[in-house]
């Protein structure tokens, strides 16, 4: 019969195991605090540095993005439409420098 201390206490191994798991589930508590991520976003798959899948926090895809960047440019637009400062399409801005620029390149493959 083996020797026993206390057979109706608990086992070091079963003590032991019990404290790590309390100091486990406490620095689990405490990080979720230090980060402040909802248990919404949490529960849709958001960790620290990472936004959640679903919902309205959710990354946008690039798709989304580029839809999302349209709509604001016409917005943009319109609001500046009704404030009556308008944009002139038609007009094309040449820059003198990159006309002589690109005319001395010609003149120097014509000479070679």
């Amino acid at each position: 019969m083996p020797s026993v201390k206390n057979p109706n206490g608990m086992s070091k191994l079963r003590a032991s195991a019990r404290s790590m798991k309390a100091k486990k589930t406490q620095r689990q508590i405490s990080a979720q605090n230090q980060n402040k991520i909802s248990r919404k976003d949490v529960a849709r798959g958001a960790r620290p540095g990472l936004l959640p899948n679903s919902g309205p926090r959710a990354k946008l895809s690039g798709k989304k993005a580029r839809k999302l960047e349209k709509k604001m440019g016409y917005a943009l637009k319109r609001k500046m439409d009704a404030e009556g400062i308008v944009e002139m399409t038609d007009v094309v801005e040449t820059d003198a420098k990159a006309d002589v620029g690109e005319s001395a390149a010609a003149e120097d493959m014509e000479i070679q």
